[in-house]
């Protein structure tokens, strides 16, 4: 699992697996699913992310699998 944070768009993007995405799909408001061709998912997009994830910061500065850009 890696974890990418974008500053300037305030994403958030949970990747689980490297596939290629499929198709996306809005499961909550500011929360996008990304599927493969099987319906799996692939990974997760937070948009406005400082506002909807509590422990972002802690997420942000406390992992050593993300990438912030």
């Amino acid at each position: 699992m890696k974890l990418r944070y974008d500053k300037e768009t305030d994403t958030l993007v949970i990747n689980f697996r490297d596939h290629e995405i499929d198709e996306t799909e809005e499961i909550r408001t500011g929360v996008l699913a990304d599927l493969d061709e099987d319906g799996n998912l692939v990974s997760l997009e937070v948009l406005n992310a400082s506002k909807k994830v509590d422990s972002l910061n802690e997420i942000v500065y406390g992992s050593q699998t993300l990438a912030i850009i």
